[in-house]
């Protein structure tokens, strides 16, 4: 569906983007991840053609995309801010795409109205000005404008960002399955791992203007390829070599102190039945954080403290300075 080929964006004599190569499949929720300015936002304009690169291909459907002007891609794009026009109504909003593409004034009608119900704005809403609504509701707008022009792409530039935490868990929810209604190809650009995790059939993880590692979220978050990725994508233990060196002599797995050693927090177990395979020591509760459906505990063990997330189930917390015992599969950490 997308394909970008050995595309490099320079500004000056900054590179921007360095050697990306992305294949995005039809129908795909596709995302880039990565901090700011790492270039993800970047490789985003420049498949809607608000850049050109300075070497590589656009390619859509087959279709060499990269000199084409931005209007004649179709391809939607949904703005961080929405870049709605405050004065106009929301119809109007909505309707701005369709008169510039001169479709009669029937059509517009039934299209715009077609598409608030699809987006859940009712018909006295679309009578309100943007500036009177919501930000979940101009956030609506902004995808029935990006998608009433049945665009063959929809490219959405962190449109959760400037939403308080609650109501970004809930729109979370309706893109995505605003998304698997519409059917359309969805390239998403964000810096939040949780976000990705929860939307994306794919990611493609940025850093510095390259690409670290592309796949799906349980790879990203399981089988991180770089030791930027393992602690980019959620919260990490780092195993000092003291602990790495205790885990290969209980074990006798072959684990080098040298090497970077991670473990996340669910793969470290407190006062777990005794299993094989697993390391275990005696470990102190130096703090516990709650979150309702979980717990967090801070351990200190082995000369360093580890993190550990226990599910909640009401009946039993640790206590701080209580002694509990950590057990820790080898084959649950990631090297590097």
């Amino acid at each position: 569906m997308i394909n970008l080929t050995g595309i490099e964006v320079k500004f000056g004599d900054f590179t921007a983007l360095k050697d990306i190569n992305i294949h995005v499949q039809e129908g795909q929720f596709y995302t880039f991840l990565g901090p700011s300015g790492c270039g993800k936002t970047t490789t985003l304009r420049t498949i809607t053609g608000f850049i050109k690169p300075t070497q590589g291909r656009v390619v859509v459907k087959g279709k060499d995309i990269t000199d084409m002007p931005v209007e004649k891609r179709n391809i939607g794009m949904v703005f961080q801010n929405y870049a709605l026009f405050p004065t106009m109504s929301v119809y109007e909003n909505i309707a701005f795409g369709l008169r510039v593409n001169k479709v009669n004034k029937t059509d517009i009608d039934r299209r715009v109205r077609e598409m608030g119900k699809k987006v859940e704005l009712r018909d006295k809403q679309l009578m309100r000005k943007v500036a009177e609504l919501s930000g979940g509701q101009q956030q609506r707008v902004a995808i029935a404008r990006a998608l009433v022009n049945n665009p063959a792409i929809i490219c959405l530039d962190e449109p959760l960002s400037n939403l308080d935490a609650k109501l970004r868990v809930q729109l979370r929810g309706e893109l995505k399955e605003m998304q698997k209604n519409f059917g359309i190809t969805t390239v998403y650009v964000t810096h939040d791992q949780e976000e990705a995790l929860t939307l994306s059939d794919c990611i493609a993880v940025f850093n510095n203007g390259v690409i670290e590692q592309i796949g799906a979220p349980n790879e990203i978050y399981n089988h991180s390829k770089t030791e930027f990725v393992c602690n980019f994508i959620g919260d990490i233990n780092k195993v000092q070599p003291q602990l790495l060196s205790e885990i290969a002599a209980q074990t006798g797995a072959a684990l080098d102190p040298k090497k970077a050693s991670y473990v996340r927090l669910e793969r470290v177990h407190v006062n777990m039945p005794a299993a094989s395979g697993f390391a275990s020591f005696k470990a102190k509760v130096v703090s516990r954080e709650y979150y309702g459906l979980y717990i967090k505990y801070t351990l200190s063990l082995c000369g360093q403290t580890v993190k550990s997330i226990e599910k909640n189930d009401g009946t039993k917390y640790f206590e701080t300075g209580e002694e509990v015992s950590v057990f820790i599969k080898p084959d649950d950490l990631m090297v590097y």
